[in-house]
Order: C-alpha cells, then sequence, then structure tokens
C-alpha cells in the first residue's frame, strides 16, 4: 500500500495503465465470495445442534448490528455538526432527480427471498443468497441422519475447497492492493486538497470515532484486546481499502474468521449477514452527506427531523443491498427523501472514492468485531452449561 501510495503521488494519473493488475484481483475475490459464503453457512448451520442453537446466534448479532448502527447514523449527524464542512460550499452541476425513493420495510423484506436463486447467485445478491442457504441448511437438519452426515460432509469439503482458492488468491494481495491504491492516490489525490477536504476530514473523524467504539464494545464484551484483534485482521483492513467492496473483502472476512479460531457455526452466519445489514460505514456517509447538504443549503433540523433522519437513515443502510449504483445512490436518495437540493449532494461524487474506503473498513470491522463478541459469548455459555 505504501509503494501504492508513492507511486500514485509520483505519477499521478499515468499511473492508471497499472489499474487492470487491481481489477483482476478484485474479480478473484469476488469469484470465490459468493460459492464460499453460501457452503461456508451451509457447513456452519448442518453442524449445529439444533435450531434453538441458530435462533440464539441470530437474535445475538441482529441485536448488535441494529445497535451499532444507530450508534453510527448518531455519529456522522454529531461530528458533521460539529466539523460543519458544508458552509460556504457553492453549487455544483445539475444532478438527475431520478435516483429512486426510500424503500418500505415491506420492499426491502420482500427483497431478501429469491425467486431464482441462480439469478441471485449470478447477480451477486448476497442476502438472498444467504436466506436461501438457511432455508436449506434447516432442511438438511431435518433429512434422515444418513443423509445428514453426507450432506454434512460434503458442504464442509466444499467449504475447504473456496477456502483454498482464496488462500491462491491472496498469494497475489500485494501486488494487486499496491495497484489499486496506486491508482486510488493517482487519480484522486488532489481532490485531498481541495475545498471538499474538511467534507473528507469529518467523515474520516467519525468513521475512526466508531472503529473507538468497536475497540470499547470487543474489550467489554469479549476476551480479546483491542490490539490482538487489529493484528489478527490486519490483511483484512487492507484488503477492504484498496477494494472498497465489501462483497470482494467478504471472502477475506471468513478467511482471517477461520484463522483467528472462531467457530465455523458462529462467522458462516454473522459474517454473511453482516454483509447485507450492518453497514456502519455506509450509516455514517448517509448522516454525513444529509448534514453536508443542508449546511451548503442554510436548513437546520428539528429535534423531531433528527429522529426521522435516523429511521429513514436506518432503513435505507438495512436495503442498499438491493439498490444499484452503490452508495452514492443511496445517499441521493436519503437527500431527496429530505427536500434538499441534490445538487449540492453530487459534489460529493468527486471525492467519494476517498471516503468509500474508509466507508467500506467499518462497514467490515463492524462485522468482524460483532462476530467475535457473539463467539465469546457462546463459549462462555458453553463453558457455564458443562460447569
Amino acid at each position: 500500500m505504501v509503494a501504492g501510495a508513492a507511486a500514485g503521488a509520483w505519477f499521478g494519473r499515468s499511473v492508471e495503465v497499472i489499474e487492470p493488475v487491481g481489477q483482476i484481483f478484485i474479480r478473484l475475490l469476488m469469484a470465490a465470495a459468493i460459492p464460499l459464503v453460501f457452503f461456508n453457512l451451509l457447513a456452519g448451520l448442518t453442524a449445529l445442534t439444533d435450531l434453538r442453537t441458530f435462533g440464539r446466534l441470530a437474535g445475538k448479532i441482529v441485536a448488535y448490528y441494529m445497535l451499532t448502527t444507530v450508534l453510527a447514523l448518531i455519529m456522522g449527524v454529531v461530528v458533521m455538526g460539529v466539523v460543519q464542512p458544508g458552509i460556504g460550499v457553492q453549487l455544483t452541476d445539475p444532478v438527475s432527480a431520478t435516483v429512486g425513493d426510500v424503500p418500505t420495510i415491506g420492499s426491502v423484506l420482500i427483497d431478501l427471498v429469491p425467486t431464482n436463486v441462480f439469478a441471485a447467485f449470478a447477480e451477486g445478491k448476497v442476502a438472498q443468497i444467504v436466506v436461501f442457504a438457511i432455508l436449506l441448511g434447516i432442511s438438511t437438519l431435518f433429512l434422515p441422519e444418513k443423509s445428514r452426515d453426507t450432506l454434512r460432509s460434503g458442504y464442509a469439503i466444499v467449504a475447504e475447497l473456496f477456502r483454498k482458492l482464496v488462500d491462491i488468491v491472496l498469494i497475489t494481495a500485494p501486488v494487486g492492493i499496491g495497484a489499486l491504491f496506486a491508482v486510488t492516490v493517482g487519480r484522486y489525490g488532489a481532490e485531498l486538497f481541495g475545498p471538499l477536504a474538511k467534507f473528507v476530514g469529518g467523515t474520516y473523524a467519525a468513521l475512526i470515532a466508531m472503529v473507538v467504539v468497536y475497540m470499547i464494545l470487543l474489550r467489554l464484551l469479549s476476551s480479546t484486546t483491542p490490539w490482538r484483534f487489529l493484528r489478527q485482521t490486519g490483511a483484512l483492513w487492507a484488503t477492504t481499502t484498496a477494494t472498497s467492496s465489501s462483497l470482494a473483502s467478504l471472502s477475506v472476512s471468513l478467511e482471517v474468521a477461520e484463522r483467528m479460531g472462531l467457530p465455523r457455526s458462529v462467522y458462516s452466519l454473522t459474517l454473511p449477514l453482516g454483509a447485507q445489514i450492518n453497514k456502519d460505514g455506509t450509516s455514517i456517509m448517509l448522516t454525513g452527506i444529509l448534514l453536508f447538504t443542508a449546511q451548503a443549503a442554510g436548513v437546520g433540523f428539528s429535534p423531531g427531523e433528527l429522529v426521522s433522519i435516523l429511521l429513514v437513515g436506518l432503513l435505507l443502510s438495512e436495503g442498499s443491498g438491493g439498490i444499484p449504483g452503490g452508495g452514492l445512490v443511496v445517499a441521493f436518495i436519503f437527500v431527496k427523501a429530505f427536500n434538499l437540493p441534490l445538487e449540492i449532494a453530487g459534489i460529493v461524487a468527486g471525492v467519494y472514492r476517498l471516503i468509500d474506503m474508509g466507508i467500506t473498513t467499518v462497514n467490515v470491522m463492524g462485522d468482524m468485531v460483532g462476530t467475535t463478541i457473539v463467539a465469546h459469548s457462546e463459549a462462555e455459555r458453553t463453558r457455564g452449561a458443562s460447569a
């Protein structure tokens, strides 16, 4: 990453000639991600002793994800309220008003269920694949013992096969990550010193504050120290920073969880689920862009409107996986929902790649911390039961 950043700073936009190297690395990770998620989840679910264990795991991790998402939304509001990056910003070119609408709770729930599972695999719809894998795993538990054991063994073998594939892909990680970082710095580095530097700085201040929250939760609710956690997961943060892709990073997340010794029955559920419903970095970005736009437009929010911001932001972050065009489109929908000018929000498009790597890192870190906490909770429960 350091070598890539240096090359990007030295050669500028001409370094884009090596972009295919980084893109091939991302494609290889994404090719392994979907089947790895599917078979890891099946292997983990069929290793459970009963459905009550599954229900307990799901309840714990969903409660954690809801809590941290709300905290992230609040963090974005507070930090941007203090930094006030939108004051004095001038309008930019118009943005198309056709950006979609805020999804309803019903539409979010419906989008979780695939109508064609093969289409879900082809389109990389992680949420639908997770739901299908859960249903298939539960169905496996109801089969006769001989058939159940055969399938359980098969799921585990195929999951191991795709973990080996990820191991092979990660051999190329230093080259791929270096190339991606060089292109990012060469293409967008100048924006760091422009008028949007305050917005970028404010966003990263909120993201770093969220990381501090994670480390506090990790220390209070698990036996893992923050330093040990960051040391064990270091390769993952290099991947999230360079790829800015939660899906591409998911295969590395599963690999890192395996190396950390976390139970497959836990991480095979919590990490894919978190990739869809736990987007703390995205939540910070949503409220950050909203406050940035409001400040530039001279609009203030009442306490009641701030509550509405949190509720709509929570819904958008949970359902953003089904909205084409990525986080920036979701942000435009959020701005439009509060009748603020999209032209101002569009200014952020020029520096979105610079904050996207931080957003992705916090998204994935929230999943890893939650997985570690739930794994510790389950281990403590097992020890308590045996005692």
